[in-house]
């Protein structure tokens, strides 16, 4: 394999295949070259008859501190993206484009893939794990999609993963960036397993001596979760936003005196209204696309023109860079957004721009 990265770890042990995400400063964030090294050895064992099955997971810190292992994939390369978006975006599209390639490999691989979520899954770390055909939560997971903080939207196929959640469940996620722990992960359907972390190393070695017996080593090492905390809000969230229309969910949540809700009220008048309407809106047609290709190329054009807009590059500031965590939204309301506006972000690209899998 010809793409070389210390970034991420691609290695085979007696017919099972390995991506070891080891970007321990960063909790495994991916950047375009990590991304580019995952699809180029996916797509040699999709033909290695040798190879069986895929895990993926991240590798611990050199020096031993279990600080710096405390998440599985927090995302993308944010700052590139922002320092692109500021210019003329190229690299950030090269980043999407590579990373949704290896997104949509994932999504339509044959071999059976397990995914390790131990610890901190958000954004690009959801991306490449819920493709997977096993995916594995611990008392650890902690999993969002959170990117509306920033002046972003839940990409990397979270249009299609979070619109086919039960009710509203989705909407609410792609629009808080609540997170998930391992129980309400497994109790979503996010997740097929809830394991001990300590029981990784086991689930491991025994799928690596065994990779025919995934389901069954699994199903011996899974426990009975915690209750899953989020079923106890499933009738407020179906209710308050129930509408694809943010100014609607505003307004229910508003209405409500509940402390719940207020303080969901009070959580969204965080975020970007415009990326707010963008989650809307893709949740609302990935729950009508019967192709995940569609979806990343409709999330690629979409993510192409909102990586250049002031609100990302302001979350991002304001978030990221200088930490002040007060950003200046513009528009700062949501009818400050115009439905133009959004049907400019969701325009296709031409042909020649457009995303499209990898061969």
């Amino acid at each position: 394999m010809g793409i070389m990265t210390d970034d991420v770890l691609t290695l085979a042990e007696d017919g099972v295949a390995r991506i070891r995400l080891n970007r321990p400063s960063a909790i495994h964030a991916l950047n375009t070259a990590m991304c580019a090294a995952m699809l180029e050895a996916l797509e040699a064992w999709r033909v290695d008859i040798g190879i069986e099955a895929v895990l993926i997971d991240h590798a611990a810190s050199p020096d031993g501190d279990p600080k710096k292992s405390r998440g599985f994939c927090a995302g993308g390369d944010i700052r590139m993206l922002a320092e692109s978006g500021a210019k003329d975006g190229v690299a950030a599209r090269q980043f999407f484009h590579t990373e949704y390639r290896m997104n949509h490999k994932l999504f339509t691989y044959v071999k059976p893939t397990v995914a390790f979520m131990d610890g901190i899954t958000m954004g690009g770390g959801v991306g490449i794990s819920l493709p997977c055909r096993y995916r594995i939560a611990t008392e650890n997971t902690r999993l969002a999609m959170p990117e509306t903080g920033i002046g972003l939207f839940p990409d990397v196929g979270g249009g299609w993963y979070l619109s086919r959640l039960p009710g509203r469940i989705g909407q609410f996620l792609a629009l808080t960036g609540h997170r998930l722990d391992g129980a309400e992960c497994l109790a979503l359907g996010l997740a097929t397993h809830y394991l001990p972390s300590a029981s990784l190393d086991d689930a491991k070695a025994r799928i690596i001596a065994d990779p025919r017996s995934i389901d069954a080593i699994l199903d011996a090492l899974a426990v009975s979760p915690p209750a899953a905390k989020i079923l106890a809000h499933r009738d407020q969230i179906d209710r308050l936003f129930r509408s694809d229309r943010l100014e609607d969910v505003f307004t229910a949540l508003e209405a409500d005196p509940d402390d719940w809700a207020q303080a969901q009220l009070e959580l969204l008048r965080t975020k970007s209204p415009q990326t707010m309407k963008v989650s809307l809106r893709l949740l609302h047609e990935g729950a009508l696309m019967h192709d995940f290709a569609d979806e990343m190329r409709q999330e690629y054009a979409v993510g192409c023109r909102v990586v250049q807009r002031h609100d990302f590059l302001e979350g991002v500031r304001a978030v990221i860079v200088d930490k002040d965590n007060t950003p200046h939204w513009d528009p700062a309301t949501p009818e400050g957004v115009t439905p133009h506006v959004i049907d400019q972000i969701f325009a296709p690209l031409s042909e020649d721009d457009a995303w499209t899998p990898h061969d």
